[in-house]
């Protein structure tokens, strides 16, 4: 009776249905017979139920959304690992020293609740360990050498991107590494909102959203969501399917007062809703 969508934005300007939540109401308890005794009369009646799809989707909408050519980028919040920590040493003896020292570190920092691996494999060179943890898209990498022990530093990078720096390992740390991972967290919110507004266009015709996306193939950033005026009707969303590949998305809730003394994009007649359409895959 009622279905309600998360529609995700992807970095190509494309939807990608991330998950949907369905108001069954009765309809398939009359079909399948199911029911329940009631607690007050003791008496039986048919279920109102409800159906969720929020799962694999969602996660793949996660990785489409935040990760790059490299591999995954992953929020901090959702990161199985947060922190990786990479010692650094090239004989016996400075292995002795940074690996202890290194350790410490991984104990405080899971003493805090930050979830952090140390990576201390003989068989890899440290730059091939930057870019397996790069891949598997853990938020932070530090990285501690003979020389970072010495100045009670760890050389740090974020998967994010920008320019690599230093976390004092002090009494402070911890603090000073849930405060990065929170950082990390909000700059990627942010960059996925502000796509999410760049690519929101408003087309005032259904020749206009065809020349947006037409315009999007020789280059120009225009593919995105599209919030127009619509007069719900079956026989022309399918037209609009076949002509442009592109489809509803959904009636987005805090827009539908927006639909009131509106003519249709696509037919002129009035506006029953206000609809997204996009591209999807």
């Amino acid at each position: 009776e009622e279905t309600f969508t998360i529609e995700g934005l992807m970095q190509n300007g494309w939807a990608l249905q991330c998950g949907t939540s369905h108001f069954l109401g009765q309809n398939f308890a009359k079909a399948f017979d199911v029911t329940f005794q009631t607690e007050k009369n003791q008496e039986r009646e048919l279920v109102w139920a409800t159906s969720w799809g929020v799962s694999t989707r969602l996660m793949g909408a996660l990785i489409m959304t935040h990760s790059d050519d490299t591999g995954l980028v992953l929020p901090p919040a959702v990161a199985p690992i947060q922190v990786v920590i990479i010692p650094i040493w090239n004989n016996e003896q400075a292995k002795a020293e940074v690996l202890p020292y290194a350790k410490q570190l991984v104990e405080r920092l899971e003493a805090s609740g930050v979830r952090v691996k140390i990576d201390e494999r003989d068989n890899m060179r440290p730059g091939a360990k930057y870019f397996e943890w790069e891949r598997k898209g853990v938020p932070l990498r530090m990285e501690i050498g003979p020389r970072d022990m010495q100045k009670s530093q760890a050389f740090c990078a974020a998967r994010t991107g920008g320019d690599k720096f230093s976390i004092l390992i002090d009494d402070h740390v911890e603090a000073t590494v849930r405060e990065r991972l929170k950082t990390i967290q909000a700059d990627m919110l942010n960059k996925a909102k502000d796509r999410l507004k760049s690519k929101m266009f408003y087309p005032e015709s259904y020749d206009a959203m065809k020349e947006m996306m037409a315009s999007s193939e020789n280059g120009n950033n225009t593919v995105g969501f599209y919030l127009v005026p619509w007069c719900c009707d079956a026989e022309n969303e399918a037209k609009i399917k076949e002509d442009s590949k592109a489809t509803i998305r959904c009636y987005p809730l805090d827009h539908q007062d927006q639909a009131k003394g509106k003519k249709c994009f696509y037919s002129g007649k009035d506006a029953t809703h206000m609809a997204v359409f996009a591209r999807a895959y």
